[in-house]
């Protein structure tokens, strides 16, 4: 039986990759938007307040964590578009494994957030970044950075299906907004103003934000921060991943 699932799982993951070489141009869009932002915050709008030590290095970790964040409207439009073309009716009535669709577009989606760090990666390092962590340090930040993209991609898949349509995804993407910009990617919470400063620091992808500061050796990273941008995704995916299975059972009902 998981034998069964795991290549059903894989042939849905071979066809939303397929998509990628019918569509090169969002995969291009999704893979430069956060090389732009990147430098447009790191040599155009300038920043850092409350940052000490080179603000490069306390910038290239929130723009990972952002980009965790960011980029979900492929994987919403994706989702509503073969709802609404009844794509997804057709493959539940496949002898098919429960939950494939979903499972084969969420590994899909993990691949492309895969290239998109290294690339991001490779960009910061031409600028002259670099990781003091150490190679243990490195690869756990890694780790966290897909872990909160795996929690993200699941709360876009289950508000996905509940939109159902692929012109509600616009108005449904705009909630993303505040989640990334109401963080620490750009600025230090000491230097906002207390309310608003606690906010941030609560924000999941904050936490994913210091915890990887700090494991890359970058200014703006706390010791005891791993802990919570491990359980903040855990929570998230707890919540939202069975919702979206749940959603994707009910559909035909």
């Amino acid at each position: 039986m998981t034998t069964y699932a795991l290549t059903d799982s894989w042939t849905m993951t071979r066809r939303e990759l397929a998509r990628w070489g019918r569509q090169p141009v969002a995969v291009v869009v999704n893979l430069v938007f956060p090389v732009m932002l990147l430098l447009m915050f790191g040599y155009l709008v300038g920043g850092g307040r409350g940052v000490s030590g080179e603000y490069l290095d306390f910038l290239v970790p929130g723009m990972l964590a952002l980009t965790m964040a960011f980029g979900l409207e492929g994987t919403m439009v994706a989702v509503t578009r073969d709802l609404d073309k009844g794509v997804i009716d057709r493959f539940r009535s496949l002898p098919m494994a429960n939950g494939a669709v979903l499972v084969g577009r969420s590994a899909a989606d993990m691949l492309q957030s895969v290239l998109g760090l290294a690339v991001l990666l490779a960009v910061a390092a031409a600028l002259g970044w670099r990781a003091h962590g150490g190679p243990a340090g490195f690869l756990g930040a890694v780790g966290l950075l897909l872990l909160f993209r795996f929690a993200m991609l699941w709360i876009g898949i289950h508000l996905a299906l509940v939109a159902g349509k692929p012109e509600l995804v616009q108005a449904v993407q705009i909630l993303v907004w505040p989640v990334g910009f109401l963080s620490n990617a750009f600025a230090a919470p000491e230097s906002m103003p207390d309310w608003l400063g606690t906010v941030v620091q609560w924000n999941p992808m904050s936490r994913t934000a210091t915890a990887v500061r700090d494991l890359f050796g970058s200014p703006g990273g706390e010791p005891g921060h791993v802990w919570a941008a491990v359980v903040w995704p855990l929570a998230l995916l707890a919540v939202f991943l069975p919702l979206a299975v749940r959603r994707f059972a009910r559909l035909s009902r």
